[in-house]
């Protein structure tokens, strides 16, 4: 059957399969849609080409879409999965939630994607258990668009792979042994209310304004296209009061997708909390270092910006003494030339002259995050911290969820001898942004420094990872003077300073 399929109708079937489902397939999982498309066809009892005629109609088969959502959709989840995020659900989302609704006495959580239901009953349990919730009103929502995953939650019975994250005691307090099943307590059991619901499609009665306290939707939204995520994200936080808890996937982070959540950082996890009042809406390269420029191992009382500063030295010597009639770019006459003028005089390493071109600029244009972040770079590349610390603050002030911006903050604070929150900037910096290399391996010197070799060896080897595909342009404002091979040979060295060959 699946011979007979050729690629277009595959792909007929990827838009109808996006527009009715919001699942987002990219071009390396073709052989997986053929497989499915081939067994539907088949079920289906009639050829691709009406089968696909029925999907592409103006109303979608809707028992054919369910069927669809059971063979598309990854169900798999666990009771208490992400302990780090249950810590922070119970110990800060709960009880800060609870201050907030005391008035009312009454609590209204979220499961999004509940597949089938161990995270819906998760966030029973931890609420039944919260001290002084005994006599409040509790209402647990769980949706998902896979209605064979609803079925199995509203029944309530697991196997042991899905309590693998719970502990002994709580199995013994949560559970009872029917044969093989593991029966969930009822008292646990009526406080979730189930129900079929695409997150895709808008319904103004389910996410009405401040309906929900805390919401849960992991590994969601990095099924859907960039444009779907940022729809069902302006529902999520719609319908979230104002300072309500929205907790993602550990692979998903709201950059660029929301500005109106913060950004919190709390139990070795990350999360976001409504902001009060917020809308739900809101060139060239350098070239490669000559050999005597490429960075020793750093020295464990040498910064990483002293590195930075040592290297421009070093690289800058190296250019004028090889080309002894080069003369230094001239700042324009018109010194409101864009962006792209300072950033070609950043990689000529013409600090000054660069930062004169953004101080020209008007104040409304001078307040764009890309300028802040441009200046922040000059700052600390010109070794003026505090300076760049103080653009730094002003940018996340606008934009809390800026990667660049939090890993020069962590360049400041590691300056001030603030190591402590110079790691938490890095973490947030690569939370944000998982193909940023430079806050990995500033972790990895950090750590290093701090004595842990196991961990600084875990974060080099990944900056080296990252630095293999990093961007050429990133590198060029973030790399401090050095190119991408540069800074490879560095994590090499450091990681041989930490005992493991790279």
């Amino acid at each position: 059957m699946n011979a007979a399929l050729d690629i277009g109708e595959v792909d007929r079937f990827r838009e109808s399969v996006l527009r009715w489902l919001g699942l987002d397939f990219d071009d390396s999982k073709r052989s997986f849609l053929l497989e499915v498309l081939g067994r539907r066809v088949h079920a289906n009892g009639r050829d691709a080409g009406a089968y696909l005629a029925a999907l592409e109609g103006p109303e979608g088969p809707r028992d054919e879409l369910r069927t669809l959502a059971q063979e598309l959709t990854v169900t798999e989840t666990s009771f208490f999965r992400n302990a780090d995020q249950i810590r922070a659900l119970n110990e800060v989302a709960l009880p800060d939630r609870m201050a907030a609704r005391a008035d009312t006495r009454q609590l209204s959580l979220l499961s999004a994607g509940c597949a089938s239901g161990e995270e819906a009953y998760t966030l029973a349990a931890c609420t039944r258990d919260m001290p002084g919730i005994r006599d409040w009103s509790v209402a647990i929502r769980a949706v998902d668009i896979n209605t064979a995953m609803l079925r199995k939650a509203a029944a309530a019975r697991y196997s042991e792979w899905s309590l693998r994250s719970t502990t002994p005691a709580l199995i013994r307090s949560l559970f009872h042994l029917e044969g093989r099943d593991h029966v969930l307590d009822e008292s646990v059991r009526r406080m979730v209310k189930f129900e079929e619901r695409n997150l895709t499609v808008e319904d103004e009665g389910f996410w009405s304004p401040g309906r929900f306290d805390i919401i849960f939707c992991r590994n969601v939204i990095m099924y859907f296209t960039p444009e779907i995520a940022r729809s069902v994200l302006a529902r999520i936080a719609r319908s979230l009061a104002p300072g309500g808890y929205l907790f993602l996937g550990h692979a998903e982070s709201l950059r660029g997708m929301s500005t109106a959540f913060h950004l919190r950082h709390t139990h070795d996890t990350f999360y976001y909390q409504r902001r009060d009042g917020a809308d739900a809406e809101q060139d060239s390269v350098p070239p490669p270092l000559p050999a005597a420029a490429i960075p020793a191992p750093i020295d464990p009382d040498e910064s990483w910006v002293d590195t930075i500063r040592n290297a421009s030295q070093r690289i800058r010597a190296l250019t004028d003494a090889s080309k002894p009639g080069r003369k230094r770019a001239a700042v324009p006459a018109t010194p409101a030339a864009d962006v792209r003028t300072a950033l070609d005089l950043l990689g000529r390493e013409h600090y000054a002259e660069a930062q004169k071109i953004l101080d020209a600029l008007p104040p409304e244009r001078a307040r764009d995050p890309e300028v802040l972040l441009l200046s922040a770079v000059l700052q600390t590349h010109g070794g003026k911290l505090i300076a760049a610390e103080a653009v730094c603050e002003e940018l996340l002030r606008l934009d809390e969820m800026n990667a660049g911006a939090h890993y020069l903050m962590a360049l400041c604070r590691e300056s001030a001898g603030d190591f402590a929150r110079a790691a938490d900037h890095d973490q947030i910096a690569a939370y944000l942004d998982p193909s940023f290399a430079m806050p990995r391996l500033h972790l990895g010197l950090l750590a290093r420094r701090a004595g842990d070799r196991e961990g600084a060896a875990r974060e080099l080897r990944q900056a080296l990872l990252l630095l293999q595909r990093e961007d050429s342009a990133r590198l060029l404002v973030f790399g401090g003077g050095f190119g991408r091979d540069a800074l490879m040979t560095l994590c090499r060295a450091e990681l041989t300073l930490c005992g493991e060959a790279a």
